[in-house]
């Protein structure tokens, strides 16, 4: 369902809406970046596909490290990697003149590049030549299918649960993933539906949400979860936030289309400001939880909240314990870290089965 974009002057827009086959084993690309955040493609990837990543490469030493060995395309070429991912979700998605140099050293190495940016790679100086030359491929990931109908807002059946955000880069797709894994340990039937880049890369499919035109944002998103058997789950990987003053209009297409029954909040707690717009607070829970409802009873009248997910990566193990305990007995609502697991985080599938 997803669309892919393989950029060659021989072969043009391949945009087919087919689920991807990506050249992998990968190297992780992390630009310049410093802050997490703005990395999670590597991270994510790393995480949640390891055996498709054999290192990572940076354009600066002081770069954010996932903890893969670093190296140079040549090197990652010589242990059987395909393609150099640009693992960078920075704000804009744009490539700038100082990562072109890694880009070329890669296609000279023999690998492909895949691209979750907004910026075109047929666009970037000289790469489009360089690929031709070495017949390599360039990849655009973020590209949404040419079929994406207006939403109907027509209730559909299965089951839907959303995950939903306080702020950008907390972990909405690491929760998401988190809960479909446990649901299949249940022996229940779900999908995990990817609506980012590095989603899409995990899962092999998916719509990339940010790249598709406003008016059609719901309807993609009713593309992405289409009618399902009555006990199927459809667990959907949130973007942006309600309360985002950049990127609200994609989270509210995508609640307004995906229709949730449940949606889990996910949170970090101790972040102050907004990622990339730090004039602006983080809302709290509550007020995630109460616009959620309100806005997604448009289009599910019976929508609820089934937790909120902590991201305590900062946090110690007893920290981490005290904080989820304290802040479920306030909310009156299941807290827990995916990534730790253990008895909070099956509370919070009861309770989203419940």
């Amino acid at each position: 369902m997803t669309a892919i974009q393989r950029v060659r002057e021989d072969s043009g827009d391949a945009s087919d809406g087919a689920a991807l086959a990506l050249p992998t084993p990968y190297l992780l690309f992390v630009g310049d970046v410093h802050e997490r955040g703005y990395a999670k493609t590597a991270f994510g990837l790393k995480d949640w596909a390891p055996d498709k990543c054999v290192g990572e490469c940076a354009s600066d030493p002081l770069a954010v490290t996932t903890g893969l060995p670093r190296m140079t395309p040549a090197e990652a070429a010589s242990r059987g990697a395909r393609s150099l991912v640009i693992a960078v979700a920075n704000s804009g998605g744009y490539i700038p003149a100082s990562w072109q140099p890694m880009l070329l050293d890669a296609i000279d190495a023999g690998l492909d590049i895949v691209s979750g940016m907004h910026v075109r790679l047929a666009n970037i100086p000289g790469l489009t030549e360089a690929a031709w030359r070495k017949g390599r491929r360039l990849i655009d990931v973020r590209t949404p299918p040419a079929d994406i109908p207006v939403a109907t807002g027509r209730k559909r059946s299965g089951k839907r649960l959303l995950t939903v955000g306080t702020d950008c880069a907390l972990g909405k797709k690491y929760t998401a993933l988190a809960i479909t894994r446990a649901l299949a340990q249940r022996g229940i039937d779900a999908d995990f539906r990817a609506t980012g880049q590095t989603g899409i890369m995990i899962a092999g499919g998916g719509i990339p949400m940010d790249a598709v035109i406003a008016d059609f944002e719901a309807g993609a998103a009713e593309m992405l979860s289409p009618d399902a058997a009555p006990g199927h789950w459809d667990v959907i990987e949130g973007q942006g936030s309600l309360l985002h003053p950049a990127y609200a209009g994609v989270s509210l297409g995508l609640l307004h289309g995906s229709q949730p029954d449940i949606f889990v909040v996910c949170h970090e707690p101790g972040r102050r400001v907004l990622l990339g717009e730090e004039e602006f607070a983080v809302p709290s829970v509550e007020e995630i939880v109460e616009l959620t409802v309100a806005l997604g009873r448009r289009t599910n009248p019976a929508i609820r909240c089934g937790g909120v997910s902590f991201n305590t990566s900062e946090l110690n193990e007893s920290e981490a314990t005290r904080l989820m305990a304290e802040e479920e007995a306030r909310l009156g609502l299941p807290v827990a870290d995916p990534i730790r697991g253990g008895p909070a985080f099956d509370r919070l599938i009861d309770h989203c089965l419940g």
